[in-house]
């Protein structure tokens, strides 16, 4: 049996809370009764949680069960011998402290077991200030050893993030990104906020409004049951040291967006922007990030539908907005765990939002560029295609029209011209009076001839009708007007729903029909204004409507505006609308002006469906 006397009692230290955590505990392990009793005794003096064993077996047993931050072994023991047990374990739990008891002084033995991992070696019997120095010196080297560890992966992790964002920052700086970038990126961002080497949330989500900032509308999420791909993505990330370039490509060809799991929770997260009470808007609203805890913020109750849609009571809420407007939220919890979020969470994960505002940003601004470009390149297609088209037109309309009354209005006289002149020659016996009248007769006859080869020439050219796309004729006929519209501070709308409706038409016609009422309404307001077309489509009918925020017309300048050659200051000869309304009604269809709400007209043709 160990000698004891030399041990005396202590007063109680802050050991306990000074180097261990938690449920950390210590563990004897002597096959002597009263060692285990006297340092037990000892070390619980101390505030310490300790447990004992006799073997090592009943050690084993503790090691699988119980965290043990520090073993006191012997290294004698009935059943196994202290070195093999402390060559075993020293290896398998490098947080584990070992400090190793023996009554022999053999000095080789001791410096063995510090080579196998051996923290200390105590020989019994043991005085109370070597037995409290010893654990002491331990415990603190334990502790150092531990934080330091806590320490260098911070280091890393902030590193992680560093480069991430960094690389993430270089790529919003240096390129716009299409749609398909978008996606990966803010994917890779909700990865990085999942992520064990990210931020570390159990569960992200991102809303965003739409185009028309009525609705906030949930796009994408990552958590559970997909958490797992999330850190399998990310430990292939800090093991390789990747680039964005390739993180981008290993979230892209990841399965974790297809997790039905999360994604139906993100699919039901819809919230109107009208909604200032909702915690998601008054995010957006303020610009600041909002903690909800057991849903409760700062005394006020969530709503109860958010959290069942989230399925969880505690997360933070972190806006998305770049200089201009809000685009939406990002929403964080750890709905498995249940770890509280700190300070230092909330402001890693704004980090991590402002990511994302940048990418959304750049990507609108790369959409609306494109759309510029794209818009521009057909404007100029089309008007170097067209580029006669509206001259013609007109050409087409002022000299049908034309001939149209000069054949009503000449031909009348010139008959009975030519009548009377038959009459007389055959009452006229004298023969120069009668030469005269001949004359009269055959120049009549050639003015008849020639008033029916005009009159001919405006009613010949019926349509050639068969079904075809519509709204390719409204987008060809809208970028004719381009640079106009720009000119005078013209917006344009098109209402134009899918599916693209095919009426039985002729091309020709009804593409003169648009360029004649959008120019009409384009010349309605030459100091600005909203041109909307619309399109709508019935059983029987298709209903095109062309509406400007003009001045406007008079009643009764409306009921004259289709006549020929009627003109006023705002819809210019009135040739084009009778030819549109002679286009539309040879179509079987028909043709309106009417006065708009916002103070202009509404050209409306009807078109029939079928022939």
């Amino acid at each position: 049996m160990a000698d004891t006397s030399s041990i005396t009692h202590s007063t109680k230290t802050s050991f306990p809370g000074t180097y261990l955590e938690g449920d950390e505990s210590i563990v004897i392990v002597d096959d002597s009764k009263e060692i285990l009793l006297i340092f037990g005794t000892l070390l619980r003096r101390e505030g310490f949680s300790v447990f004992t064993a006799a073997t090592s077996a009943e050690f084993y047993q503790l090691l699988s069960q119980k965290n043990i931050a520090l073993v006191l072994l012997d290294i004698d023991l009935p059943d196994n011998r202290g070195t093999d047990i402390l060559k075993d374990i020293s290896p398998r739990h490098p947080a584990l402290s070992i400090i190793m008891l023996t009554g022999t002084t053999d000095l080789e033995v001791a410096l063995h077991c510090m080579r196998q991992g051996a923290d200390d070696y105590l020989t019994k019997p043991v005085s109370h200030d070597e037995f409290k120095l010893s654990v002491t010196r331990v415990l603190q080297k334990r502790r150092l050893v531990i934080n330091n560890r806590k320490y260098q992966q911070q280091l890393e992790l902030s590193n992680y993030r560093a480069q991430f964002l960094h690389q993430l920052n270089l790529k919003m700086n240096t390129a716009y990104l299409n749609s398909i970038e978008l996606n990966t990126v803010l994917q890779s961002i909700l990865v990085g906020i999942t992520a064990e080497e990210g931020l570390q949330f159990n569960r992200a989500f991102l809303l965003l409004f739409n185009e028309e900032h009525s609705e906030l509308q949930g796009k994408m999420a990552i958590g559970p049951p997909s958490k797992a791909g999330a850190n399998q993505v990310w430990g292939e990330i800090k093991s390789k040291n990747l680039n964005l370039t390739e993180i981008l490509k290993i979230v892209k060809n990841s399965s974790m967006q297809n997790d039905s799991g999360i994604q139906s929770i993100v699919q039901k997260l819809r919230f109107p922007a009208t909604d200032s009470g909702n915690v998601l808007i008054k995010a957006c609203t303020e610009r600041t990030s909002i903690y909800v805890e057991a849903g409760q913020h700062e005394g006020h109750r969530i709503s109860e539908q958010l959290q069942e849609n989230l399925q969880g009571n505690t997360f933070i809420v972190t806006p998305l907005f770049p200089p201009n407007k809000s685009l939406g939220v990002i929403i964080a919890d750890n709905f498995v765990t249940s770890h509280p979020i700190t300070k230092d969470d909330i402001n890693s994960l704004e980090i991590f939002a402002s990511q994302a505002s940048l990418a959304i940003e750049h990507s609108r601004l790369d959409i609306v560029m494109q759309n510029k470009i794209n818009e521009l390149e057909a404007v100029t297609q089309e008007l170097e295609k067209s580029k006669d088209l509206l001259i013609d037109a007109e050409r087409y309309s002022a000299l049908g029209l034309m001939s149209a009354q000069l054949a009503h209005a000449i031909r009348n006289p010139i008959t009975t011209i030519g009548g009377i002149a038959r009459l007389l020659v055959k009452n006229s016996a004298e023969e120069k009076t009668r030469k005269f009248l001949d004359m009269i007769i055959r120049e009549s006859s050639r003015i008849e001839a020639t008033l029916d080869t005009l009159f001919n020439f405006v009613g010949e050219d019926k349509p050639d009708k068969s079904c075809q796309p519509l709204y390719p004729l409204i987008l060809k006929s809208i970028r004719l007007f381009y640079s106009a519209m720009k000119k005078q501070s013209i917006r344009y709308k098109l209402n134009l729903p899918e599916p693209d409706p095919e009426p039985f038409i002729d091309i020709r016609f009804i593409r003169q029909m648009l360029l004649h009422l959008i120019r009409n309404g384009i010349e309605a307001m030459p100091n600005g204004g909203d041109l909307v077309i619309t399109c709508t489509k019935g059983d029987a009918e298709i209903r095109i409507t062309i509406e400007d925020s003009g001045p406007g017309m008079g009643a009764s300048d409306i009921d004259r505006a289709s006549d020929p050659f009627f003109t006023t200051k705002t819809y210019g000869t009135g040739m084009g609308l009778t030819l549109v309304e002679k286009i539309v009604a040879d179509h079987q269809g028909y043709f309106s002006l009417k006065h708009s709400q916002r103070g202009g007209l509404i050209a409306t043709a009807v078109l029939p469906t079928t022939p």
